[in-house]
């Protein structure tokens, strides 16, 4: 089986790794926060396949560690929220209620938010909703969205809550979706794969490429979490 080098939010690892598979490749490389994988392409790591923000694989084309026209969006991810595996799921229709479920629950697991897309984003909303003092001994920091969400479950606290991009809940066993988080605080977040501008099996990593651009992926795409783009 051919082996392809990958830098991935960790967003979209469920749906790379099925493709790959369907697809006869084997993956090897990093899955976690975006800021931390575009720092190790930055730093000269082995990668064919790139998988970032739109915005972050626009800013490598630019400067090169991205192999311009090769770039495939994925869709969008909803940051949301999930609760453990049979515990009730809040109503959580709009901010004043999204504040009540925060306040209340017994501890909030999201990603580091100085490296994920997430977790920045839940930090900055936990300060709008002027509760941060009230809730920051609370808060689980975890490395990336996939092990906040593995925290959660293996907590099994009906109380506790976490907040990540939707598709690392779905993909996360004993966690539950409950869903984005609501106006004004809603964050969609495009995420692109693109062929880097090193690649040493660029051949290969456009076949794969191809293939998450195709129709047949299209459903397995939306059930990982993502909404066109």
């Amino acid at each position: 089986m051919s082996a392809l080098d990958v830098l991935s939010a960790g967003a979209a690892e469920s749906v790379l790794r099925r493709v790959a598979d369907e697809q006869g490749f084997a993956l090897r490389g990093h899955f976690g926060p975006v800021g931390i994988n575009r720092d190790r392409l930055l730093a000269g790591e082995a990668c064919d396949i790139v998988v970032l923000t739109d915005a972050m694989i626009e800013g490598l084309i630019s400067s090169g560690h991205v192999a311009p026209g090769t770039a495939v969006a994925l869709g969008r991810v909803d940051t949301a929220l999930a609760v453990a595996a049979g515990a009730p799921k809040p109503k959580v229709a709009d901010a004043e209620a999204l504040r009540g479920v925060l306040l209340a629950a017994t501890a909030i697991h999201i990603p580091d938010p100085a490296k994920a897309t997430a977790g920045a984003h839940v930090a900055r909303v936990i300060g709008a909703l002027g509760i941060a003092d009230a809730v920051g001994s609370r808060l689980k920091i975890a490395s990336g969205g996939a092990a906040a969400m593995a925290a959660l479950a293996a907590s099994g606290d009906v109380r506790a809550i976490g907040a990540t991009q939707a598709t690392e809940i779905k993909a996360t066993p004993g966690v539950a979706l409950v869903g984005p988080l609501p106006w004004p605080h809603g964050l969609s977040t495009v995420y692109t794969a693109a062929i880097a501008g090193r690649a040493t099996r660029a051949e290969a990593a456009r076949a794969l490429l191809d293939a998450l651009a195709s129709g047949a992926a299209t459903s397995l795409i939306a059930d990982a979490g993502f909404t066109p783009v």
